[in-house]
């Protein structure tokens, strides 16, 4: 063991020399570099005047290219320096045609000879440390299928440059490395798991086969981390996509705080990031502000839907039917009610009216926009002058009104929706007419006007990564699936978890209608602790959730009472024992009272007001606002009065999920 300790420790010294040399190289060719691309920028301003259009092309496509190379080296520069205390996590020995012994890290380093001393976890050799056992296996190159023998997989725990453990190992899922991982307290940010991500999470995360991926996965499988480890993998394996081009739909503006860290650690840069309703706010210029999915969550638990029902089938699959049928309706009773007149232009009402059915497979406002740009054709105008003026003067001869505020206003007055659920003038005014429109008045709206106008055609986004996807109902799946024709979907969720009370799939699969994916699952939990998760299971009936952390003897206590001197105990408790706290409630409400109560004896945070955040190991926050993050040690309160109900099962599934070594729930007997 001596020997092998000096060996390992001879080759970590050869890495660290060559890190800090190419760290020591890369600085200073950059600062040089940044001066000559800043004096030949100048150079070019001060000679425009001087050069033809084909000197000027040709001299900014050189510096474009010229920044485009410094900004590769000043990126894997970064690299560099997240690694040069910890440069590697594991290595496998592999015979094929020759012996490979492979060092695998975050990134890559390479000596004088091209000869690599780590490699990139992503790259195709560094596979085999994650997919199989010792023996006669394969991976998947540029130039085909490799074979041979893999002899040895080890793992390392490297801190501050200096080596303390060395794990020999065939990587299942009860490591020593892995368990001693998950002993670890959380963080308020999430971390990568390069280094111990395991076979199931590996197939999803080098998946390139399938365009599109459903993944549905228990609390605590890893799901988040796995997609945002895939996004890693696209980006080293994908030629030309970007950052820029992936878009990541996140449940809510905490969440995308808390996973704001791990691209970063993996070397790359954070994507574009959005929550849905923000996506939407973007397309519904009517109204001054769209409600938020958490908001719209809040209004159920918070009894300020008065009717309940009517959100119910707002959010229903019907909803989709409805409107398409509303819209044919509107297409086919389209007609001209007067002609066509304007200086020397002249068109009677029928050959207007003609000229509609020739365009009639379009959607409505495209068949005003070829009608315009057809009457400019025939009489020589130009349509980019004219073209909007003879549009807004079509439809003002027609019996179509574009508001599109007022076409949803009909829709609810008309017999297709009125014989679904009769609403009175006033009450569709309430909903209608407001400075915030509804969240789930949103979603059909925006499907309302793509109906009509053409969904907006986005060709930048060519990744799209959808977390909470059971949250989503299959009219959004299909708005992202217009909008974003071109683009690779991976949809990552649990119907376990959803907190919708108006919408809820049987499996995610249930998506395939709209988006053709492959569907995988995720069936073993690695955070929480096996009582808890048979805690969790008795919640739902479940029998098929895998608890790897090891036992820790930690039992659920129950306690029934609402003497919040038990609370503070209970606090106090845990911060003596852990690092990451969180109180989880059902409502604001009792967010709110319970903060007001424990601020002035501990440095606790109200999730729900921004400005309390000063903590963020001791938060209190309501379950809908919990999705996705996880604590070492949770107290779950209700009210004695206000219990969850066999209805909100999944939301207090969602509670106890978050927890990953002791758990301590009131009054729920």
């Amino acid at each position: 063991m001596n020997e092998l300790r000096e060996l390992e420790n001879s080759y970590l010294t050869k890495t660290l020399n060559l890190l800090d040399q190419r760290i020591q190289e890369l600085g200073g060719n950059l600062e040089i570099e940044n001066i000559k691309i800043n004096e030949f920028q100048k150079f070019i301003f001060s000679e425009i005047g001087n050069m033809d259009k084909y000197e000027i092309q040709s001299n900014l496509l050189a510096s474009d290219m010229e920044l485009n190379e410094f900004e590769r080296k000043a990126k894997y520069l970064k690299k560099l320096l997240r690694i040069k205390d910890n440069p590697y996590f594991g290595r496998i020995d592999f015979e094929s045609d020759k012996n490979y012994q492979v060092y695998v890290g975050i990134t890559y380093l390479t000596n004088e000879e091209n000869e690599n001393l780590i490699y990139d976890w992503r790259s195709p050799i560094a596979s085999l440390f994650y997919q199989n056992d010792l023996g006669n296996t394969s991976y998947l190159a540029p130039s085909g299928k490799i074979e041979g023998n893999l002899t040895l997989k080890r793992q390392y725990v490297i801190k501050n440059r200096e080596l303390l453990q060395i794990i020999d190992n065939s990587l299942n899922i009860t490591d020593d490395l892995l368990q001693q991982v998950l002993a670890t307290n959380s963080s308020d940010k999430m971390k990568n798991i390069v280094n111990t991500i395991q076979e199931e999470q590996n197939d999803i995360i080098r998946n390139l086969s399938d365009k599109n991926l459903i993944v549905e996965g228990i609390a605590g499988s890893g799901k988040t981390s796995v997609a945002l480890h895939r996004i890693a993998y696209l980006l080293y394996q994908i030629t030309n996509l970007q950052s820029a081009n992936i878009l990541i739909f996140s449940p809510n503006d905490l969440f995308s705080k808390y996973i704001s860290n791990v691209l970063p650690e993996l070397g790359e840069d954070n994507t574009k990031e959005t929550t849905f309703s923000d996506f939407q706010s973007t397309y519904l210029k009517e109204y001054k502000q769209v409600e938020s999915f958490p908001n719209f969550i809040a209004r159920f638990y918070q009894q300020k839907d008065f009717n309940k029902d009517l959100v119910k089938i707002k959010q229903s699959d019907l909803m989709i039917k409805l409107l398409e049928n509303y819209v044919l309706d509107l297409s086919n009773s389209l007609k001209f009610l007067e002609d066509y007149q304007d200086k020397l232009i002249y068109y009677s009402r029928s050959s207007l009216n003609e000229l509609l059915k020739r365009y009639e497979k379009l959607t409505i406002i495209k068949r005003f926009e070829s009608i315009s740009e057809y009457i400019c054709l025939q009489n020589d105008l130009s349509y980019k002058k004219l073209g909007k003026s003879i549009f807004n003067k079509l439809i003002s001869l027609t019996n179509f009104n574009k508001d599109i505020k007022v076409i949803y206003t009909n829709f609810y007055k008309s017999k297709i929706f009125q014989s679904i659920y009769p609403l009175t003038d006033l009450e569709i005014k309430e909903f209608v007419n407001k400075k915030e429109i509804n969240y789930e008045d949103s979603l059909l709206m925006i499907y309302l006007k793509g109906l009509i106008n053409e969904f907006p055609y986005s060709n930048l986004i060519k990744e799209i990564v959808i977390d909470e996807a059971q949250d989503y109902n299959l009219m959004q799946y299909i708005i992202l699936k217009n909008i974003f024709k071109k683009a690779s979907f991976t949809i990552l969720g649990d119907v376990n978890q959803t907190i919708n009370p108006y919408y809820h799939y049987k499996s995610l699969n249930d998506i395939n209608k709209v988006i053709g994916a492959k569907y995988l699952r995720l069936t073993k939990t690695y955070r929480s602790s096996k009582e808890i998760i048979e805690y969790a299971n008795r919640i739902l009936n479940l029998n098929h959730v895998v608890a790897i952390r090891k036992n820790i003897a930690k039992p659920v206590i129950e306690r029934e009472t609402e003497d919040l001197n038990y609370l503070v105990k209970d606090l106090e408790y845990g911060l003596n024992s852990y690092k990451r706290i969180a109180i989880i409630t059902k409502t604001d409400s009792e967010t709110n009272k319970l903060y007001n109560y424990l601020k002035d004896k501990f440095n606790i945070s109200n999730m729900l007001d921004s400005s309390s955040i000063k903590n963020p190991n001791l938060v209190i926050i309501p379950t809908y606002l919990a999705k996705g993050l996880e604590f070492d040690f949770v107290i779950i309160y209700t009210d004695l009065v206000n219990k969850y109900t066999s209805f909100e099962k999944y939301l207090f599934y969602v509670a106890v999920t978050r927890c990953q070594h002791e758990l301590i729930v009131y009054n729920q007997l």
